[in-house]
């Protein structure tokens, strides 16, 4: 009945109604998601939150990740719900499908533009599909352009927006970072607002809106620093890049040209930089024109896009899911214009002439309307891909050994940062040879050992000699073995290589004393 009468009113929708987009979005969004096959970036975090002993220990093992608390934090209310990792992936789709409706109903842009966004890359795919914690940049990022008028009133609410989203990742921090400046900089240099704000604001309303953002952001920073022994710092293992490095220069502008174009230059291929470079910067300096009218969003854009681009070449060169930021500081950019009046300040400065900016709009609708576009067909893409290929074999992998009877067998697994997937679908531990005990999740710390598989075999050997109950052991490895003992009976049972992922392809085999 309930099909029947959603399908109805669907059915009344005009084409061009931006509800039409959010329904249609939903829908296909339930499908990939309860397709897709969840991978270890996904699965860790669940881990952590499942198996911490305490809200110490939790935080403590949050310190290893090089993220903040937020998604962990919401991990825990929802295993209150459901202990199983299927309601992570239907409250990503909520907060994906909250913030593409919150684009569709609020924003400035037209309908096509809205369409085009919303089934491009990022939104739909990217952080879509993949249950992590960088969606919430989109929902916190667009809530505050939504709600940015408020801020004549009061910062309260843009502060929390501020604060959540300094709490969600790295690169939400950068861009909540950038967004307080912008704040700050208009409440500094905009006499007219400032005394607007203080003629409808609330006794200790600023007061409180600065103690909101510093206090988040403190806390933020506080455990994305990683412990002394952490040897992996989060994921950010090389460094600070503190010389001048050309070449590095380069890969890093061609970040924010795979953040609008999806098109990541060869880094050993100098006419690929280059030209990539190039084309990143006619579109910068086009939306700088763009902008030009607008002091403030000018500004965010500026600040936004130096920030990202600044840690991406000092820091970490960063993946698609990264510097996907970028474009969400474009698109924050553009849609914070529409609060503003025309302001000739600058061209008048510059000496720009008005059928200049003319031209430059022109230029930059087709410029905008060509990244949409590109985003559009790189979104269906990678969603359609998804429902082909498995991102990872873990699922399939994990169903065989349920439905083989195998999950209560004693397991070794290795290597233990590939098995999250398998540990959090099945809802229990493996024995790991790079802890030399058993575990769920990894962390990059002292005590952990990569190993190889002549000492998996030998730390097999041990635990068959070691317990006189221990028959056979089944052993799950994301890689072929590649060597053999004689006093071990090794029996490969099935491969899964199936696998978009290629180091997420599992391969079981029993093993028993010869």
């Amino acid at each position: 009945m309930i099909n029947k009468k959603l399908i109805k009113y669907t059915s009344r929708l005009p084409l061009h109604s931006p509800w039409f987009i959010v329904i249609l979005f939903s829908f296909l969004g339930l499908i990939g998601i309860l397709n897709h096959s969840m991978w270890r970036d996904e699965l860790n975090p669940w881990l952590i939150v499942r198996d911490s002993k305490s809200f110490g220990d939790l935080i403590a093992n949050i310190h290893y990740e090089g993220h903040p608390v937020l998604w962990y934090f919401s991990l825990v209310i929802l295993r209150k719900i459901v202990d199983n990792p299927i309601i992570m992936q239907i409250f990503h789709l909520a907060i994906t499908v909250t913030s593409v409706a919150v684009l569709c109903l609020h924003s400035p842009f037209n309908y096509k533009q809205k369409f085009l966004f919303s089934f491009g890359f990022f939104p739909f795919y990217e952080y879509l599909l993949i249950s992590r914690n960088y969606a919430f940049s989109m929902l916190f990022v667009f809530t505050f352009c939504t709600v940015f008028s408020s801020r004549k009133k009061t910062y309260v609410y843009l502060a929390i927006l501020l604060g959540l989203l300094g709490n969600s990742s790295a690169y939400g921090l950068l861009v909540s970072f950038s967004l307080s400046l912008t704040l700050l900089a208009e409440f500094c240099f905009d006499s007219e607002h400032r005394q607007q704000y203080f003629n409808q604001s609330q006794k200790f309303d600023l007061f409180l809106s600065i103690l909101i953002i510093i206090f988040c952001f403190i806390s933020s920073v506080y455990i994305l620093t990683p412990p002394i022994d952490s040897y992996l710092h989060g994921g950010l293992n090389n460094g600070w890049i503190v010389q001048l490095d050309i070449r590095h220069f380069l890969r890093s502008i061609g970040r924010i040209f795979g953040s609008y174009l999806l098109i990541i230059p060869a880094h050993k291929k100098w006419i690929d930089l280059i030209v990539c470079a190039l084309i990143t910067l006619f579109i910068v300096v086009l939306t700088l024109l763009k902008l030009s009218k607008k002091q403030i969003p000018l500004f965010f854009y500026i600040l936004g896009t130096f920030v990202i681009f600044a840690f991406t070449y000092l820091r970490f060169i960063g993946m698609p899911r990264h510097f996907g930021h970028l474009y969400l500081v474009l698109i924050a950019a553009l849609w914070l214009a529409s609060y503003y009046q025309d302001s000739p300040v600058l061209l008048n400065k510059f000496s720009i002439r008005p059928n200049s900016i003319a031209f430059v709009n022109k230029w930059h609708h087709i410029a905008l309307m060509l990244i949409l576009y590109i985003q559009f067909g790189g979104g269906i893409y990678s969603f359609s891909r998804d429902l082909i290929v498995p991102f990872s074999a873990s699922r399939e992998t994990a169903q065989y050994i349920q439905t083989s009877g195998l999950n209560n067998e004693f397991i070794v697994a290795s290597r233990d940062a590939n098995m999250a997937p398998l540990s959090g679908y099945l809802n229990r531990k493996f024995y790991y040879p790079e802890l030399q005990s058993m575990g769920s999740f990894t962390l990059f710390k002292k005590g952990r050992k990569d190993v190889e598989h002549d000492e998996i075999l030998s730390q097999i050997n041990s635990l068959l000699k070691n317990q006189d109950e221990q028959k056979r052991i089944l052993l799950i490895l994301n890689k072929k073995l590649n060597v053999k003992r004689n006093d071990l009976k090794i029996v490969p049972i099935k491969d899964f290589e199936r696998s978009w992922v290629d180091n997420e392809r599992y391969y079981l085999y029993w093993v028993d004393e010869a």
